[in-house]
Protein backbone atom coordinates (compact mmCIF):
# COMPACT_ATOMS: atom_id res chain seq x y z
CA UNK A 1 0.00 0.00 0.00
CA UNK A 2 1.17 3.67 -0.69
CA UNK A 3 2.02 5.10 2.16
CA UNK A 4 0.32 7.98 1.80
CA UNK A 5 -3.15 6.19 1.12
CA UNK A 6 -5.55 6.40 4.32
CA UNK A 7 -3.10 8.31 6.16
CA UNK A 8 -4.09 12.03 7.84
CA UNK A 9 -1.67 13.86 10.10
CA UNK A 10 -3.55 17.03 11.74
CA UNK A 11 -2.42 19.55 14.58
CA UNK A 12 -3.50 16.44 17.01
CA UNK A 13 -0.89 14.44 16.02
CA UNK A 14 1.95 17.14 16.69
CA UNK A 15 0.74 17.96 19.81
CA UNK A 16 0.14 14.28 20.87
CA UNK A 17 4.29 14.49 19.50
CA UNK A 18 5.16 17.59 21.59
CA UNK A 19 3.46 15.91 24.69
CA UNK A 20 5.90 12.75 24.19
CA UNK A 21 9.31 14.99 23.45
CA UNK A 22 8.83 17.19 26.68
CA UNK A 23 11.81 16.43 28.23
CA UNK A 24 13.56 14.49 25.46
CA UNK A 25 13.53 17.70 23.15
CA UNK A 26 14.97 20.85 23.88
CA UNK A 27 12.56 23.73 22.85
CA UNK A 28 15.04 25.65 20.85
CA UNK A 29 14.62 29.06 20.77
CA UNK A 30 13.80 32.15 18.54
CA UNK A 31 16.40 34.63 18.22
CA UNK A 32 16.71 37.70 16.87
CA UNK A 33 19.20 40.08 15.47
CA UNK A 34 20.18 43.47 14.39
CA UNK A 35 22.87 42.89 12.02
CA UNK A 36 20.56 40.16 10.78
CA UNK A 37 17.64 42.61 10.23
CA UNK A 38 19.43 45.07 8.35
CA UNK A 39 21.14 42.83 5.88
CA UNK A 40 17.30 41.14 5.09
CA UNK A 41 15.60 44.72 4.97
CA UNK A 42 12.58 43.40 7.23
CA UNK A 43 12.51 41.29 10.97
CA UNK A 44 13.54 37.93 10.74
CA UNK A 45 13.15 35.65 13.47
CA UNK A 46 15.66 32.38 13.84
CA UNK A 47 14.76 28.88 14.98
CA UNK A 48 18.26 27.17 15.62
CA UNK A 49 17.60 23.34 15.67
CA UNK A 50 21.15 23.44 15.52
CA UNK A 51 21.12 23.61 19.23
CA UNK A 52 19.02 20.53 19.74
CA UNK A 53 20.09 17.53 20.85
CA UNK A 54 22.11 15.56 18.92
CA UNK A 55 22.77 18.59 16.74
CA UNK A 56 19.60 18.57 14.45
CA UNK A 57 15.56 18.33 14.23
CA UNK A 58 16.00 15.17 13.79
CA UNK A 59 15.82 13.56 17.17
CA UNK A 60 11.83 14.84 17.17
CA UNK A 61 10.92 12.09 14.68
CA UNK A 62 12.38 9.38 16.06
CA UNK A 63 12.03 9.47 19.34
CA UNK A 64 8.13 10.43 18.36
CA UNK A 65 8.01 6.63 16.51
CA UNK A 66 10.28 5.23 18.62
CA UNK A 67 8.04 5.66 21.74
CA UNK A 68 5.49 4.16 20.10
CA UNK A 69 6.83 0.47 19.39
CA UNK A 70 5.60 -2.32 21.21
CA UNK A 71 7.61 -4.28 24.06
CA UNK A 72 8.10 -7.15 21.09
CA UNK A 73 8.65 -4.56 18.48
CA UNK A 74 11.65 -2.56 20.88
CA UNK A 75 13.08 -6.15 21.19
CA UNK A 76 14.15 -6.65 18.06
CA UNK A 77 16.25 -2.96 17.24
CA UNK A 78 15.55 -0.76 14.37
CA UNK A 79 17.24 0.10 11.54
CA UNK A 80 17.33 3.23 9.65
CA UNK A 81 19.19 5.15 6.64
CA UNK A 82 20.45 8.73 6.87
CA UNK A 83 23.21 10.96 5.80
CA UNK A 84 24.04 11.52 9.44
CA UNK A 85 21.58 13.72 11.13
CA UNK A 86 19.02 11.61 10.79
CA UNK A 87 21.36 8.28 11.85
CA UNK A 88 22.22 10.58 15.09
CA UNK A 89 18.73 11.05 16.20
CA UNK A 90 18.12 7.12 15.95
CA UNK A 91 20.97 6.32 17.82
CA UNK A 92 20.30 8.72 20.40
CA UNK A 93 16.54 7.72 20.99
CA UNK A 94 17.43 4.34 20.88
CA UNK A 95 20.14 4.75 23.71
CA UNK A 96 16.98 6.82 25.57
CA UNK A 97 14.63 3.86 25.13
CA UNK A 98 16.93 0.83 25.51
CA UNK A 99 16.35 -0.32 21.52
CA UNK A 100 19.31 -1.49 20.08
CA UNK A 101 19.97 0.86 16.50
CA UNK A 102 21.46 -0.24 13.25
CA UNK A 103 22.02 2.74 10.77
CA UNK A 104 22.80 2.72 6.86
CA UNK A 105 25.18 5.81 6.08
CA UNK A 106 27.51 7.01 3.02
CA UNK A 107 30.71 6.45 3.27
CA UNK A 108 31.20 10.05 2.50
CA UNK A 109 28.81 11.67 5.60
CA UNK A 110 30.65 14.02 7.53
CA UNK A 111 33.30 11.99 9.44
CA UNK A 112 31.68 13.57 12.69
CA UNK A 113 28.27 12.48 12.05
CA UNK A 114 29.67 8.91 12.04
CA UNK A 115 31.69 9.13 14.86
CA UNK A 116 28.48 11.16 17.20
CA UNK A 117 26.23 8.29 15.75
CA UNK A 118 28.83 5.09 17.13
CA UNK A 119 29.35 7.58 19.98
CA UNK A 120 25.29 7.71 20.88
CA UNK A 121 25.40 3.99 20.65
CA UNK A 122 24.06 3.39 16.92
CA UNK A 123 25.80 0.54 14.72
CA UNK A 124 26.84 1.99 11.22
CA UNK A 125 26.68 0.40 8.61
CA UNK A 126 28.32 2.20 5.36
CA UNK A 127 28.05 2.33 1.66
CA UNK A 128 28.69 4.04 -1.29
CA UNK A 129 26.09 6.86 -1.79
CA UNK A 130 26.73 6.79 -5.63
CA UNK A 131 26.67 2.95 -6.46
CA UNK A 132 24.56 1.69 -3.71
CA UNK A 133 20.88 2.33 -2.30
CA UNK A 134 20.60 2.81 1.06
CA UNK A 135 16.98 2.24 1.91
CA UNK A 136 17.59 -1.08 -0.04
CA UNK A 137 20.30 -1.89 2.15
CA UNK A 138 18.59 -1.23 5.12
CA UNK A 139 15.38 -2.95 4.24
CA UNK A 140 17.36 -5.83 3.72
CA UNK A 141 18.60 -5.88 7.01
CA UNK A 142 15.58 -5.06 8.81
CA UNK A 143 14.26 -8.05 6.87
CA UNK A 144 16.46 -10.42 8.29
CA UNK A 145 16.64 -9.04 11.70
CA UNK A 146 12.83 -8.88 12.14
CA UNK A 147 13.17 -5.26 13.01
CA UNK A 148 11.38 -2.32 12.52
CA UNK A 149 12.22 0.65 9.95
CA UNK A 150 12.58 4.09 11.16
CA UNK A 151 12.35 6.32 7.80
CA UNK A 152 14.05 9.34 7.98
CA UNK A 153 10.78 11.26 6.39
CA UNK A 154 8.29 9.07 5.01
CA UNK A 155 6.51 7.72 8.02
CA UNK A 156 3.26 9.86 9.67
CA UNK A 157 4.76 10.01 13.01
CA UNK A 158 8.66 11.15 11.56
CA UNK A 159 6.24 13.67 10.22
CA UNK A 160 4.39 14.58 13.10
CA UNK A 161 7.57 14.56 15.21
CA UNK A 162 9.59 16.77 13.34
CA UNK A 163 6.17 19.02 13.01
CA UNK A 164 6.81 19.92 16.73
CA UNK A 165 9.33 22.88 14.92
CA UNK A 166 6.70 24.41 13.39
CA UNK A 167 4.48 24.39 16.30
CA UNK A 168 7.03 25.49 18.87
CA UNK A 169 7.70 28.64 16.50
CA UNK A 170 4.38 29.74 15.81
CA UNK A 171 4.11 29.30 19.63
CA UNK A 172 7.12 31.68 20.39
CA UNK A 173 6.29 34.57 17.78
CA UNK A 174 2.53 34.33 19.62
CA UNK A 175 4.06 35.21 23.28
CA UNK A 176 6.11 37.65 21.06
CA UNK A 177 2.37 39.11 19.82
CA UNK A 178 3.84 38.75 17.13
CA UNK A 179 2.24 36.87 13.58
CA UNK A 180 4.63 35.71 11.04
CA UNK A 181 4.12 36.77 7.53
CA UNK A 182 6.64 33.55 6.17
CA UNK A 183 8.27 31.05 7.29
CA UNK A 184 11.51 29.38 5.34
CA UNK A 185 12.31 25.77 5.91
CA UNK A 186 15.73 23.80 4.77
CA UNK A 187 13.92 20.78 2.92
CA UNK A 188 15.57 16.95 1.96
CA UNK A 189 13.21 14.79 1.66
CA UNK A 190 10.39 17.00 3.51
CA UNK A 191 9.45 15.56 7.15
CA UNK A 192 10.85 18.92 8.84
CA UNK A 193 8.64 21.09 6.25
CA UNK A 194 5.42 18.78 5.72
CA UNK A 195 5.23 18.69 9.41
CA UNK A 196 6.35 22.17 10.49
CA UNK A 197 3.55 23.36 7.24
CA UNK A 198 0.35 21.42 9.03
CA UNK A 199 1.25 22.93 12.37
CA UNK A 200 2.05 26.20 11.07
CA UNK A 201 -1.07 26.80 9.26
CA UNK A 202 -3.31 25.32 11.75
CA UNK A 203 -2.13 28.23 14.27
CA UNK A 204 -1.63 30.85 11.87
CA UNK A 205 -3.66 30.03 8.42
CA UNK A 206 -2.08 33.29 6.41
CA UNK A 207 1.65 32.54 7.23
CA UNK A 208 2.95 31.28 3.98
CA UNK A 209 5.45 28.54 4.44
CA UNK A 210 8.24 28.00 2.23
CA UNK A 211 11.00 25.18 1.38
CA UNK A 212 14.85 25.79 0.65
CA UNK A 213 17.02 23.36 -1.47
CA UNK A 214 20.22 23.41 -2.79
CA UNK A 215 20.88 23.91 -6.13
CA UNK A 216 21.00 20.50 -8.06
CA UNK A 217 18.60 19.12 -5.42
CA UNK A 218 15.66 21.13 -5.87
CA UNK A 219 13.47 18.34 -6.74
CA UNK A 220 10.74 19.71 -3.91
CA UNK A 221 10.91 23.30 -6.06
CA UNK A 222 9.95 22.07 -9.18
CA UNK A 223 7.06 19.14 -7.83
CA UNK A 224 5.30 22.33 -5.99
CA UNK A 225 5.73 24.04 -9.79
CA UNK A 226 4.96 20.65 -11.45
CA UNK A 227 2.44 19.31 -9.10
CA UNK A 228 4.60 15.66 -9.13
CA UNK A 229 7.74 14.15 -7.07
CA UNK A 230 10.30 15.48 -9.66
CA UNK A 231 13.81 13.78 -9.32
CA UNK A 232 17.11 14.81 -9.29
CA UNK A 233 20.01 14.43 -11.66
CA UNK A 234 22.05 11.60 -10.09
CA UNK A 235 25.33 13.39 -11.43
CA UNK A 236 24.09 16.62 -9.22
CA UNK A 237 26.38 17.03 -6.19
CA UNK A 238 26.81 19.86 -3.02
CA UNK A 239 28.05 20.48 -0.17
CA UNK A 240 24.54 20.10 1.40
CA UNK A 241 24.98 16.24 2.44
CA UNK A 242 22.18 16.74 4.56
CA UNK A 243 19.52 17.44 1.65
CA UNK A 244 20.56 14.80 -0.78
CA UNK A 245 17.13 12.92 -1.19
CA UNK A 246 16.92 11.90 -4.38
CA UNK A 247 13.16 13.05 -4.43
CA UNK A 248 10.32 14.35 -1.94
CA UNK A 249 9.25 11.73 0.34
CA UNK A 250 5.46 10.67 -0.65
CA UNK A 251 3.68 11.76 2.16
CA UNK A 252 5.55 14.36 2.96
CA UNK A 253 4.84 15.87 -0.65
CA UNK A 254 1.12 15.16 -0.40
CA UNK A 255 1.08 17.84 2.56
CA UNK A 256 3.79 20.19 0.82
CA UNK A 257 1.62 20.34 -2.66
CA UNK A 258 -1.40 21.62 -0.29
CA UNK A 259 0.03 24.35 2.18
CA UNK A 260 3.65 25.31 0.96
CA UNK A 261 4.00 28.10 -0.93
CA UNK A 262 7.05 28.49 -3.82
CA UNK A 263 10.03 26.67 -3.21
CA UNK A 264 13.57 28.40 -3.06
CA UNK A 265 16.89 27.44 -4.01
CA UNK A 266 20.19 28.56 -3.55
CA UNK A 267 24.05 28.27 -4.40
CA UNK A 268 26.83 26.58 -2.47
CA UNK A 269 28.37 29.80 -2.48
CA UNK A 270 25.16 30.89 -1.52
CA UNK A 271 25.11 28.74 1.73
CA UNK A 272 28.81 29.41 2.76
CA UNK A 273 28.35 33.12 2.94
CA UNK A 274 25.17 32.63 5.80
CA UNK A 275 27.36 29.86 7.56
CA UNK A 276 29.64 32.65 7.90
CA UNK A 277 27.24 35.40 8.60
CA UNK A 278 25.59 33.16 11.52
CA UNK A 279 28.70 32.50 12.47
CA UNK A 280 30.28 36.10 12.55
CA UNK A 281 27.08 37.94 13.36
CA UNK A 282 25.36 35.26 15.25
CA UNK A 283 27.92 33.39 16.96
CA UNK A 284 25.94 29.93 15.50
CA UNK A 285 27.54 27.14 13.65
CA UNK A 286 25.07 26.16 10.94
CA UNK A 287 26.12 23.05 8.72
CA UNK A 288 25.43 23.80 5.28
CA UNK A 289 22.45 21.94 4.94
CA UNK A 290 21.19 23.75 7.77
CA UNK A 291 21.97 27.17 6.62
CA UNK A 292 20.12 26.97 3.28
CA UNK A 293 16.96 28.94 4.52
CA UNK A 294 19.19 31.85 5.94
CA UNK A 295 20.68 31.71 2.58
CA UNK A 296 17.49 32.39 0.47
CA UNK A 297 17.08 35.61 2.92
CA UNK A 298 20.76 36.79 2.67
CA UNK A 299 20.17 36.23 -0.84
CA UNK A 300 17.19 38.12 -1.95
CA UNK A 301 15.59 35.01 -2.99
CA UNK A 302 12.17 36.08 -0.76
CA UNK A 303 10.94 39.42 -0.13
CA UNK A 304 11.69 40.49 3.65
CA UNK A 305 10.90 44.00 3.51
CA UNK A 306 7.96 45.00 5.35
CA UNK A 307 7.12 41.64 7.23
CA UNK A 308 8.25 39.13 9.67
CA UNK A 309 10.36 35.79 8.49
CA UNK A 310 10.53 33.07 10.35
CA UNK A 311 13.75 31.04 9.47
CA UNK A 312 14.55 27.82 10.52
CA UNK A 313 18.33 26.72 11.00
CA UNK A 314 18.07 22.84 10.79
CA UNK A 315 20.90 21.32 11.80
CA UNK A 316 24.82 22.39 12.81
CA UNK A 317 26.58 18.94 12.56
CA UNK A 318 29.62 19.99 10.49
CA UNK A 319 32.99 18.81 9.97
CA UNK A 320 35.74 21.00 11.80
CA UNK A 321 37.93 20.99 8.57
CA UNK A 322 35.19 21.82 6.00
CA UNK A 323 33.40 24.67 8.99
CA UNK A 324 37.47 26.54 9.01
CA UNK A 325 37.86 26.51 5.59
CA UNK A 326 34.36 28.36 4.78
CA UNK A 327 35.14 30.42 7.23
CA UNK A 328 38.44 31.63 6.32
CA UNK A 329 36.79 32.64 2.69
CA UNK A 330 35.05 36.09 2.28
CA UNK A 331 32.61 37.73 0.20
CA UNK A 332 31.14 40.79 -0.26
CA UNK A 333 28.90 40.69 2.88
CA UNK A 334 30.67 42.97 5.69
Amino acid sequence: MSVSQGVEIGIADIEAAATRLQGVAVRTPLLSSSALDEAAGGRVLLKPESLQVTGSFKIRGAYNLMSQLSPAQARKGVVAWSSGNHAQGVAAAGTMLGIATKIVMPEDAPAAKIRNTRRLGGETVLYDRYTGNREEIARAIAAEQGSELVPSYDHPDIVAGQGTVGLELIEQCAERNVVPDQVLICCGGGGLSSGSAIAIKARSPGTAVHTVEPAGFDDTARSLQSGVRERNDPAARSICDALQTESPGELPFTYLKKLAGKGLVVTDDEVRSAMRFAFRHLKLVVEPGGAVALAAVLAGKVTCAGKTTVVVLSGGNVDTDLFATIQQQEDDRP
